[in-house]
Parts: structure tokens; sequence; C-alpha cells
């Protein structure tokens, strides 16, 4: 694909530049931390819900795993995603109106520890 100084190709400029990217915190919104983990790094995005129903982020995190943390299995992962968000937003979450959910795209209820011996 050619392009042309300037071009915007995937549109990406008027996005950015028309629409809000994060969300202005509201404490008396419903909130909640959406965590994924893979075999480098691990993400979590803070959300609230607007009166529409949408989901807007209002603040995220990332972090590359160091060497040890890359040896976890994929559960404990997730799991130190979910510690590191509670952490860093802890004083936000500990004053919101409602209670916040954590969301996860992977089930712990089949994992147990026996697994790991």
């Amino acid at each position: 694909m050619v392009r042309e100084a300037g071009e915007d190709v995937w549109g990406v400029e008027g996005r950015f530049t028309k629409e809000l990217v994060l969300a202005a915190l509201d404490l008396d919104k419903k909130m909640r931390i959406e965590v994924d983990a893979s075999d480098y790094a691990i993400g979590e995005v803070l959300s609230m819900k607007y009166e529409n129903g949408k989901w807007r982020p209002v603040a995220f995190l990332s972090k590359f795993l160091n060497e040890t943390e890359r040896n976890y299995e994929i559960y404990d992962k997730e799991m130190l995603a979910v510690i590191r968000g509670l952490e860093n937003w802890r004083h936000l979450l500990e004053d919101t109106k409602y209670k916040f959910k954590v969301w996860t795209d992977h089930c712990y209820s089949n994992h147990s520890p026996e697994q790991h011996l």
C-alpha cells in the first residue's frame, strides 16, 4: 500500500481528534476493571458506565512481565493483573457509590491448586 504524506489511511487521526479517548471519572457511576494477560505482558482498563448503557475507559495500565512472572501459569498472570489494577485504582474504587466488578477472560472455577503438582 502506497500512501501520500499526511494521508490518514485508517482514519485514526479523525477518531482521536473528534472522539474522547478517556472519559472523566464520576464516582457516582458504575465501574469495572477489565484485565487480560499474555505471555509477556498484562493490561488493565478501568471503565465507567454511562447513562446510555455504554462503557467508557477512564484509565488504563500495561506492564511487561519480568522473567519470573513470564513463567507463571496463565491463571496466575491474570490474577497478577487483577491485583495490580486493584492496587493502582484502590483510591478511586474505595469511594465509588456502587460495587465494582472485575472482568477477566479466564475461568478460575476449573483451576485448582492440584494442577500445579
